[in-house]
């Protein structure tokens, strides 16, 4: 988008839920012990040290969407809808495999429920080309 085309409204919101993101990963990484200890990646908890040492990757990416939102940028809705795709993913090898999880069926009703919004993220997407 050029500099004088203002920034949709869902661009602002997502921007906006991508900030509060990172706040919140932010104070319980820090701050509360019981869920410092404990990251999701391709929906295997690591815990301990690589949890912590690779929490700041996930505040990185959620102020990297916060500024690409808020800026505009129109190659940050394909990358959200994607890594959107990949936490609906994440939830059913998560649900599978953690003995916090609560079985493949549970797993497959939240990742269509994140799907959802990814393809949402993509069909808003086309409205800036």
């Amino acid at each position: 988008m050029s500099s004088n085309v203002e920034r949709p409204g869902w661009m602002t919101g997502m921007a906006t839920l991508c900030a509060v993101a990172v706040v919140v990963l932010l104070v319980r990484d820090l701050f509360i012990p019981s869920t410092r200890d404990v990251e999701i990646w391709f929906g295997f908890e690591i815990h301990g040290g690589w949890a912590r040492a690779t929490a700041p990757i996930h505040w990185a990416i959620f102020a990297f969407g916060a500024w690409g939102f808020w800026t505009s940028r129109p190659w940050i809705v394909p990358l959200a809808a994607y890594y959107t795709f990949y936490g609906a993913f994440s939830h059913i090898v998560w649900s599978e495999v953690s003995p916090h999880g609560n079985g493949i069926a549970i797993g497959l009703i939240q990742a269509a429920a994140i799907s959802a919004f990814g393809i949402l993220l993509l069909r808003q997407g086309r409205s800036l080309r």
